[in-house]
């Protein structure tokens, strides 16, 4: 017999289907294997549609997608280093946001930032655990952006530079881009001044290399989950490894994963969400993504938006535009840093009234 904690679940979760894996489409040429889509499912209260561009030989990268019956759980992981750390959150974190719920029989802004914590302290601990055989894992790291829906309310939490932003309709019926996370990349002059402030005893906690701003002259993001050597010096990097040197011993963390969580009541006015990590922003605004959504079928809108950034990428180095993916990596566009993870999601009106749809007809 059900306990209140699994009822809890059943409701929200039951049946869950799981969309954590990509898969390259079937009507792809060959020289876009690198992109992977599905060009629509249904989630709790609409459709969604996703997208991902593998620009490095190793995918660091993870997604998933939860839809249950009245909850809807999406994660974009931007991993840096290597991919222990994305897949360790997508194997992890939403099962630690499903046993928090459980516990406190709701789903609230400190049940994701515990999901966020418990994460954490276990990848950590697998770090310890290997860190002796394989000592660069201490040195791999991954963004993360979480959105949760559940009962008409939006739970968002950060770690990076991924992004999400929402399109909802303005009063002349024109759609409007709403950038609802926060980034925590040392580019941004609030995110200098935050960790200056942090660390007013470290003259070198944000230096300017090679025209970029990172912290300890190593790392662009302030927020991650991993990245061990940054916050404990147990998992200090051997000198000899030149790109991770500190030029002094850590004192304190100069890295954190103390997620920024916001929350939105749904109103009839917002019609879709893109979650994307930072590699779309760098080449689309928030509301060039939108419109992209907007006026466009909701079938594959996804690859559309990554084929746009493309296309983007290709104009701004003056480059013939291709539409292949692998092409533009073969070119050495850098797309290793963009186009990675993408996600559009599509609201029903039955989302407002707290009802949920059993079955969705595309635009």
């Amino acid at each position: 017999m059900f306990s209140w904690m699994g009822r809890f679940a059943a409701a929200c979760w039951a049946p869950v289907r799981r969309y954590a894996r990509m898969r390259k489409d079937e009507e792809e040429e060959d020289d876009d294997a690198l992109l992977w889509s599905r060009d629509i499912g249904q989630h709790a209260a609409g459709d969604f549609s996703f997208a991902v561009v593998q620009a490095n030989e190793v995918l660091e990268d993870h997604s998933q997608v939860e839809t249950g019956r009245d909850a809807t759980f999406v994660g974009v992981y931007d991993g840096h280093g290597g991919a222990d750390a994305s897949r360790f959150i997508s194997n992890h974190l939403f099962l630690h946001l499903m046993r928090l719920a459980q516990e406190s029989g709701t789903i609230s802004e400190d049940v994701v930032r515990s999901a966020f914590s418990a994460t954490e302290e276990g990848f950590l601990a697998h770090v310890r655990r290997t860190h002796q055989i394989k000592p660069l894992i201490s040195a791999i790291g991954s963004c993360c952006l979480v959105g949760v829906i559940w009962r008409g309310t939006l739970y968002l939490a950060n770690l990076g530079d991924s992004r999400a932003v929402i399109g909802y309709l303005g009063r002349s019926n024109n759609i409007i881009a709403e950038q609802l996370t926060r980034d925590h990349n040392a580019c941004l002059e609030e995110v200098r001044q935050e960790l200056r402030s942090l660390h007013p005893d470290d003259s070198n906690i944000v230096v300017l290399k090679h025209g970029v701003w990172r912290i300890k002259g190593i790392i662009q993001v302030s927020r991650t989950i991993g990245d061990a050597y940054l916050k404990k010096p147990e998992f200090a990097m051997d000198p000899s490894v030149t790109r991770f040197r500190l030029t002094e011993p850590l004192r304190r963390p100069v890295l954190t994963a103390d997620p920024s969580i916001h929350t939105r009541v749904l109103r009839p006015q917002d019609k879709f969400l893109v979650f994307a990590s930072d590699g779309l922003w760098e080449h689309l605004s928030n509301q060039q993504a939108v419109e992209v959504v907007y006026n466009h079928p909701r079938e594959g809108i996804a690859r559309r938006l990554v084929r746009t950034a493309l296309q983007e990428a290709a104009r701004k180095r003056e480059m013939r535009v291709v539409c292949s993916p692998k092409m533009y990596w073969k070119k050495e566009l850098f797309v290793s840093d963009y186009l990675l993870r993408l996600l559009a999601m599509r609201f029903d009106q039955n989302l407002y009234s707290g009802k949920f749809p059993s079955s969705f007809q595309g635009r």
